[in-house]
């Protein structure tokens, strides 16, 4: 049985939470909490396996309680945030925190799709409480070191294809992964690289813009038409799904898909490697890391075929072992990496 604590100032949202929670006989509801004060009480005194967190509360916010929570009884949270431009940015702090993961808290979505809510928000409960917290110490945001590239790396022979594009999908426990590897990456990074985190419209630009000031490379929202260029990672904007397409000649853009397609999860990254597969068979990388269901699959499945190569995660470093466990379960991995690992490997394959 999973034992979660609902902290929320709005009665409205702790019933909402906690009816479509407990709908599911594996999860029970162990006690709420309307601020951070309350909440770090019941956090000691019941000893939840999982709390979701409210950002904007009186007396204490979810920020000060959920440093509070990780400096004294660790727990893992997923906070429910606005989907405000400034809510993402809060967001984004208390992922840097020790957030493992957030909901947007969206009530127009919640009365019009309850169902899918529910289901999303359930799974995410069960994976998240059966891996545990992902130890962490508390510290300001910087940036990781570059890794630096070394002369006995191995040299390339001439029967392997150049690497041009490196492709990147990931979900829950995605910002702080890419914030362990893109900071990593050399100013003279050689190809450009193309991101998509699923994420709602209005938190992928700040994501973007945090990314950005780590990093040695330049990182940004990918835009409608956009030009490719190396040493540059694109970010998919939320509201749609990204694909690389080459419409003139040799220069590879961006486009950006604003309508509804069969893909589960926006932005997709089934999408986004399809279209890696077809432009660039042959020489691109695809990165897989931490997320919930299979996203990317079908896409890198084909990126193989067309002679592409591919990185996955491994289960110890995930917060959620399930995009890569799909892609090592179907074989398609040349190499299973951990978090620590990856950026090197990265830098090597290109």
């Amino acid at each position: 049985m999973i034992k979660v604590l609902i902290v929320d100032d709005s009665a409205f949202m702790r019933n909402a939470l906690s009816n479509m929670l407990s709908s599911d006989p594996e999860i029970k509801i162990v006690g709420t909490a309307r601020d951070g004060l309350e909440a770090l009480e019941k956090v000691a005194s019941l000893n939840p396996d999982i709390v979701t967190m409210d950002v904007e509360m009186p007396r204490m916010d979810g920020i000060t309680a959920l440093r509070h929570i990780m400096e004294k009884n660790p727990v893992p949270v997923i906070m429910v945030s606005s989907i405000t431009t400034e809510g993402a940015k809060v967001t984004l702090d208390a992922l840097d925190l020790g957030a493992v993961d957030f909901i947007p808290k969206n009530l127009s979505d919640l009365s019009i799709n309850i169902v899918k809510i529910r289901e999303i928000l359930i799974d995410k409960i069960k994976h998240i409480a059966r891996k545990g917290i992902v130890k962490r110490r508390i510290r300001p945001v910087t940036a990781p070191k570059a890794v630096e590239i070394s002369k006995s790396m191995p040299v390339r022979t001439t029967g392997e294809r150049r690497i041009n594009l490196v492709s990147i999908g990931t979900s829950t426990g995605g910002p702080k992964a890419l914030q362990e590897i893109i900071p990593k990456l050399p100013k003279d990074f050689p190809t450009p690289i193309v991101i998509a985190q699923h994420m709602p419209p209005n938190f992928t630009g700040p994501f973007a813009e945090r990314l950005n000031q780590l990093s040695q490379i330049t990182v940004k929202e990918a835009e409608e038409g956009e030009s490719l260029k190396n040493g540059v990672a694109y970010i998919a904007p939320g509201r749609g799904h990204m694909r690389v397409k080459r419409p003139r000649g040799v220069e590879t853009v961006i486009t950006i898909s604003e309508g509804k397609e069969e893909f589960i999860y926006r932005p997709s990254v089934d999408a986004l490697m399809f279209s890696v597969a077809e432009f660039f068979p042959g020489r691109a990388l695809g990165v897989i890391l931490t997320g919930m269901g299979n996203d990317g699959l079908k896409g890198l499945t084909e990126l193989k075929k067309t002679g592409g190569r591919i990185f996955a995660q491994n289960e110890e470093t995930c917060v959620v072992y399930g995009m890569p466990k799909a892609i090592v379960d179907a074989g398609i991995a040349d190499k299973v990496l951990s978090l620590e690992e990856m950026a090197g490997e990265i830098i090597n394959a290109v």
